[in-house]
């Protein structure tokens, strides 16, 4: 496995320390210089360190005095626990997150019908062309952009009910919404990685240059077949992801 760039190990071990709460918010991170000592790497390196945490939303600079711990309220993505099915209620995942850190959580969305590419005919098991609805979402929590999705799902299988345009019926979610055409959604598969964020989403995230995002490939599937799939970014130092795997 590849050593990973000094700056990287770096900004992690202070992410690590800030998360921890070794470094509560309010404290003043070690300097540049102190920095390179500490890691025997030119002040560049150190620079690009500290312009990761930066990005990610979890450290801000102060004119004239240092860097510091920003006293910031992250949410908690739970992955088992964010798809109800329709009778279990409303609330759609990303609504119940920001709710349990005590945020507002608000989304933008503008829906559309597509053809497939080939990344996305993959994953959704559908010939290149194929017709899809695609939604390209932004979340806010308390009016703070927070989140980016754009997702797909195959037209053969929507078009025509009342959920085929995601934002317009009484079923919120994924699953729910399945639920209600009679697809029992059972599976769901994400793939995260951590990237470096593309110049729109670092517009609309409201993110510095050189910020870093989580991106997570998901397709939900019922009895093996996909349903949807989505590209989701979230900003490291604004998000948790949590996930609880039962032991069989």
């Amino acid at each position: 496995m590849p050593t990973p760039p000094a700056y990287l190990t770096i900004a992690a071990d202070l992410r690590a320390a800030i998360l921890s709460g070794e470094l509560p918010a309010g404290a003043k991170l070690p300097s540049e210089s102190g920095l390179m000592r500490q890691y025997e790497v030119s002040r560049t390196v150190a620079k690009w360190a500290i312009a990761v945490l930066k990005g990610e939303g979890i450290v801000e600079g102060r004119a004239g005095s240092g860097v510091y711990v920003r006293n910031t309220t992250r949410l908690v993505r739970h992955a088992q626990a964010r798809d109800l099915r329709a009778e279990q209620g409303p609330t759609s995942p990303f609504a119940r997150d920001a709710a349990r850190a005590g945020q507002q959580g608000t989304w933008e969305h503008e829906s559309r019908r597509d053809q497939a590419d080939e990344r996305i005919a993959a994953r959704l098991g559908v010939g290149p062309g194929a017709p899809v609805m695609r939604t390209a979402y932004r979340f806010l929590s308390d009016g703070e952009p927070i989140q980016l999705s754009t997702s797909y799902e195959p037209l053969a299988l929507t078009e025509g009910t009342p959920v085929e345009w995601p934002e317009e019926g009484a079923a919120v979610g994924v699953v729910a919404r399945m639920d209600t055409i009679g697809v029992r959604v059972d599976e769901v598969v994400e793939r995260v990685s951590l990237r470096a964020a593309t110049a729109e989403e670092v517009d609309a995230l409201s993110l510095p240059t050189r910020s870093f995002v989580h991106s997570i490939e998901r397709t939900y599937t019922a009895a093996g077949k996909p349903v949807e799939t989505a590209d989701i970014a979230l900003p490291g130092g604004r998000y948790d992801l949590v996930y609880r795997i039962p032991i069989d």
